[in-house]
């Protein structure tokens, strides 16, 4: 993975001419972090592009659904760069969560959280964090972060508040196909 030094103000054209190479399923460099074969890309301000990375795959790890695309992992944890912008300390409490991830990555013989190939693996090394500020502020960041979205709700089968069509008595109250 070739990394840049700025990416903001390029133009689309400039920047898929830069040399940046898609080694994995995420890119990160120069400010940002994209997807190398889904249409969408993050701009980071507070965070490292690679921490931002890193916190994408915890936050899959963490909640893993197949269905869901990583570009609605990113909208989820978005907040967490926009708070590191503001604040240098929740910055570096992210940074160092992800470097220890990192660490004990390196441990078990993987040059990183990232690096890390089996999903299996990768839950190991967070249930070795799962009691620190840095998994807990993902973890409670992603409950309403991701399943807030209301374009993945139809992948889990709800259909969203039924107030305002009259309640669940005359909308899904007894559709249930698995009884």
């Amino acid at each position: 993975m070739t990394m840049q030094k700025s990416a903001r103000g390029m133009t689309r054209r400039e920047l898929l001419s830069s040399g940046v190479t898609v080694s994995a399923a995420l890119v990160a460099g120069g400010g940002f972090i994209a997807h190398s074969t889904e249409s969408w890309a993050m701009e980071t301000t507070g965070l490292k592009p690679e921490t931002m990375a890193t916190i994408l795959q915890v936050a899959r790890d963490t909640y893993p659904h197949d269905r869901i695309a990583d570009a609605n992992y990113a909208i989820a944890i978005k907040g967490h760069d926009e708070a590191a912008a503001e604040d240098p300390e929740f910055a570096e409490m992210m940074e160092s969560g992800v470097r220890l991830l990192d660490a004990l990555a390196r441990r078990k013989g993987n040059p990183g959280y990232l690096a890390t190939g089996w999903e299996s693996d990768r839950v190991a090394l967070l249930q070795m964090v799962e009691d620190k500020p840095f998994f807990q502020t993902i973890r409670g960041g992603l409950v309403v972060g991701l399943y807030n979205q209301k374009d993945i709700w139809g992948q889990f089968g709800y259909e969203g508040a039924s107030f305002e069509e009259g309640g669940y008595i005359d909308r899904g109250f007894d559709d249930i196909a698995w009884l």
